[in-house]
């Protein structure tokens, strides 16, 4: 695991002992990152069919996965109040790339919108996604 990694995992915000599950899964997945995210955290990455609270969600979705927007829904599901959600797509130019308006419209329908985006993998951007107007 290189420190670019580290980097980006500290990045995304996350803090030990936090429950981070993780949707979507697949081969093509960057290892890396998902190991710099369990190091940051303290744990492993919850799979898909954990049936309790997660203090985060990343979601790892390719352009032939399906809809976004249920996928998001079932998400926020299994979040806590003020859970962050992270959208990991495939970069411009990669197989399974999903364009951004795609992004915006599946968020804004399960009430998320899109925050920042940036590269963080080889092959994945990440986008962070919140609850939309909600105050605390």
């Amino acid at each position: 695991m290189g420190k670019q990694t580290d980097h980006l995992a500290d990045r995304l915000g996350f803090a030990a002992g936090q429950v981070v599950q993780e949707f979507g899964w697949d081969d093509d997945v960057d290892d890396d990152l998902r190991l710099a995210i369990e190091a940051v955290t303290g744990t492993e990455l919850a799979d898909e069919d954990y049936d309790d609270v997660a203090d985060a969600v990343i979601v790892w979705w390719r352009a032939d996965d399906g809809d976004l927007t249920d996928m998001l829904v079932d998400a926020l599901t299994v979040l806590d109040d003020g859970g962050a959600v992270w959208l990991f797509t495939r970069k411009p130019g990669r197989t399974g790339t999903v364009g951004h308006d795609v992004i915006q419209e599946a968020s804004t329908t399960a009430g998320l919108h899109a925050m920042s985006t940036f590269a963080v993998a080889d092959d994945w951007s990440a986008t962070q996604l919140a609850n939309r107007g909600r105050g605390r």
